[in-house]
């Protein structure tokens, strides 16, 4: 489960987390706009309000994309940074659709029904097992036929993987001119990260009851899972 010294990390950096967004995700628009096609295939044309909880939502950037894109949307921001939740409350001020609780998922009650359960870049803060109950959690907590998003960083497969993993996103953030001290920052962050890889979060998703599991974009660390109720 998330622990109170990586909350207190990110909380430290939640006034400029937002900022750097781009460079520290290479494929920012390919990973998220992979998690939207995904959203717009299972709607495939509906219009209707969707019920939809943001898990590890942190500043709320994963769910201002998703509200420009279905602004009647009713969304729960959940995260266990008090500083992060901040942030989302200052992006949201004015929304009455759009709520907050501050807590742990791994612990914290998620009980839906919800239509859409979307997640980025907070469920490898969980130990494996936190990941597999949290999962079971999700399943329950779906509509029958909801969907669960995670856009997520991963695991190698191999040691080897992982290294390489490492190295060509420390090359991309400086290609990108994401400045030292904000790549620092980063790798202060990343010490909190329990990633496993996809291949085991696929296994884990389908035991836990989710259905059309998929990884259906990946770069490098960079992937989007799936899975329906």
């Amino acid at each position: 489960m998330a622990t109170e010294a990586s909350a207190e990390t990110f909380s430290r950096y939640a006034a400029d987390y937002d900022a750097t967004r781009r460079g520290m995700i290479p494929c920012f628009d390919a990973f998220y706009g992979a998690a939207f096609t995904l959203i717009a295939d299972w709607l495939g044309g509906e219009t209707r309000p969707l019920r939809v909880l943001d898990l590890g939502a942190g500043t709320g950037l994963f769910a201002s994309l998703l509200l420009g894109r279905y602004p009647d949307a009713e969304i729960h921001l959940l995260d266990a940074s008090d500083g992060m939740l901040k942030q989302a409350r200052q992006r949201f001020a004015g929304r009455s659709a759009v709520s907050f609780s501050l807590g742990d998922m791994a612990t914290a009650d998620i009980s839906g029904p919800w239509d859409l359960v979307i997640s980025a870049l907070a469920i490898h803060h969980l130990d494996d097992d936190a990941k597999q109950a949290l999962f079971r959690r999700i399943r329950a907590a779906l509509r029958p036929g909801g969907l669960f998003v995670n856009a997520e960083q991963v695991l190698g497969p191999t040691p080897q993987a992982e290294q390489r993993y490492a190295a060509i996103w420390l090359e991309q953030v400086r290609a990108a001119d994401v400045p030292e001290a904000e790549i620092a920052k980063a790798q202060e962050r990343m010490l909190h990260d329990r990633c496993a890889s996809a291949e085991d979060q696929l296994a884990w998703m389908r035991a836990a009851g989710l259905g059309d599991v998929d990884c259906s974009f990946k770069a490098w660390r960079f992937a989007v899972l799936s899975g329906r109720a």
